[in-house]
């Protein structure tokens, strides 16, 4: 075999290797859309598969993961903040919602488990002060930007707030 048939044997291959991967990809993408949560395969958390996709302040938030019954499951939370930052992926291109003005142009996030979000994530992980009392602000996390912060979470968000702070739920799985 000369050498410009290994060129091409080995070019091919890595077409082929591209495509199975992507193909794998697209697959558990559909099966994280159709089971309605992913289970991250480091953490064992499982997470539901999209947002509340609406505007809600903290209070909202985690009283929506609470009320949440999924995949046969009672048990749903607000993440803390170290969950939703385990789950961004610089290299994750994962579909949502949440570019427009009011969250409604398709949008591209940075997360892992192709889960389908619409804005930045509340998380359930108060600030607290120098005393370790909690000083009424909340962590959020935007999985576009990998950027961190924190807001007052009793602040009302709704139709004319531009918050953009959602409630992505998670559970520990195997329970």
């Amino acid at each position: 075999m000369g050498y410009s048939s290994k060129r091409v044997l080995a070019a091919l291959f890595t077409v082929v290797m591209f495509a199975s991967a992507q193909s794998s990809k697209e697959a558990r993408a559909r099966e994280t859309q159709a089971r309605g949560y992913w289970v991250d395969p480091s953490t064992g958390l499982m997470w539901a598969g999209k947002d509340n996709g609406k505007d809600v302040n903290w209070r909202t938030a985690t009283k929506y993961c609470r009320d949440l019954r999924l995949g046969g499951y009672s048990d749903w939370r607000l993440a803390t903040i170290d969950e939703l930052e385990g789950i961004y992926d610089s290299t994750a291109n994962a579909p949502g919602l949440g570019s427009g003005k009011h969250g409604d142009e398709a949008s591209t996030w940075h997360v892992k488990g192709n889960l389908f979000l619409t804005g930045n994530q509340w998380s359930s992980t108060q600030r607290t002060d120098d005393r370790g009392r909690s000083n009424g602000l909340v962590w959020y996390f935007d999985f576009w930007n990998k950027y961190k912060g924190s807001d007052d979470g009793s602040r009302f968000s709704g139709h004319f707030a531009d918050y953009n702070r959602r409630a992505l739920c998670v559970r520990q799985s195997g329970q």
